[in-house]
């Protein structure tokens, strides 16, 4: 997993020059941003799933904020933010929004694009799409944080285990073997 991560997530450098992470300046040079532990990985995970459902308006400098003070891994935390795009959006606020209705008992909206987009119907709509934005931000996060824990647990004792049976079967082979030469 951790060879994977390291393929696959930006570099520091890459981090460094990215314009909108710029206001971060000598921070970003901390080490522990970028370290792929256990700690620093589900952390980074529960970061940026937390951030993806909020109101759309600056989520990457929010992720990289809340990464930056959590020192969990800044890479992760701004690249999960990007599961919130204009193809996923939708479909994540309206679910939102339907939560939150629910929670409030309130008759939900239909789904059409004009209800959407006519201002006049957004403060009806915010009371419930923020409750149901912040219990989708909150449950994600943790699922995704206790997700990741548990996924490096295992995978951490599948190596201990296989490292077990290696050394057996090594200790099994060799105790067949006469030992040494000489009588007892």
């Amino acid at each position: 997993m951790r060879k994977w991560l390291k393929r696959v997530i930006p570099t520091p450098a890459e981090m460094h020059g990215h314009r909108w992470l710029s206001v971060f300046g000598e921070l970003l040079h901390d080490p522990n941003l970028w370290h792929l532990n256990r700690r620093s990985v589900s952390g980074a995970v529960a970061v940026g799933l937390f951030v993806m459902y909020l109101p759309p308006l600056g989520h990457l400098l929010i992720a990289a904020a809340l990464a930056i003070r959590l020192r969990v891994n800044l890479p992760i935390a701004v690249t999960l933010v990007l599961i919130s795009n204009p193809l996923t959006i939708p479909a994540m606020y309206y679910f939102a929004y339907i939560l939150g209705c629910w929670m409030l008992d309130i008759p939900p909206g239909a789904f059409s694009v004009q209800f959407w987009f006519d201002w006049h119907n957004w403060l009806g709509i915010l009371e419930p799409l923020l409750l149901g934005c912040l219990i989708c931000a909150t449950s994600c996060s943790l699922v995704g944080y206790v997700g990741i824990r548990l996924l490096w647990r295992w995978k951490l004792v599948r190596q201990v285990e296989r490292r077990r049976a290696r050394y057996r079967a090594l200790f099994k082979s060799t105790d067949k073997t006469p030992s040494s030469s000489r009588q007892i």
